[in-house]
């Protein structure tokens, strides 16, 4: 084992057509390809995206907090106020912002457990693998592109 490899498993997708049936190997095409990456650098990447999710979700309701508080000492008429935007569309587009961190944080920890228990990179509608291609922008996806087409995900 090469000192690249040492302390981490090869994980091999197979970039394979979207009509190979469940339960089958992929056939071989050549304009198809085979990439190897380590379980380290998923992890790695995963790990990277869930501490940038935790920093925006820890900001944004630091943020909130503040508005909050903010908005509890003024007037509940801050509709009108012509200097900026209104506490309560801030407060709404916020929220928003959080929900949605939230929600990315959840995805990569569900990830990040499924790495650890060796679902990882595996459809979890068909079994397939997903292409590393679709994990590489979207690391957390849990649907093979035609799963996902077909589920509207």
């Amino acid at each position: 084992m090469s000192a690249e490899t040492a302390g981490s498993r090869l994980t091999s997708v197979i970039l394979a057509d979207a009509c190979t049936p469940a339960g089958t190997r992929p056939r071989t095409c050549t304009r198809r390809y085979s990439e190897t990456v380590t379980d380290t650098e998923l992890r790695t990447l995963l790990e990277v995206l869930r501490r940038e999710a935790n920093a925006r979700t820890e900001s944004l309701a630091a943020t909130l907090t503040e508005l909050t508080h903010d908005r509890s000492s003024q007037s509940d008429d801050d509709e009108h106020d012509p200097e900026g935007v209104p506490l309560s569309a801030e407060w709404s587009r916020l929220s928003g912002l959080l929900d949605g961190a939230r929600d990315e944080l959840q995805q990569l920890d569900d990830a990040l457990a499924r790495m650890d228990s060796g679902d990882y990179g595996v459809c979890a509608n068909c079994g397939r693998s997903i292409p590393i291609a679709r994990l590489r922008v979207r690391p957390f996806a849990t649907l093979c592109v035609p799963c996902a087409e077909k589920l509207g995900r």
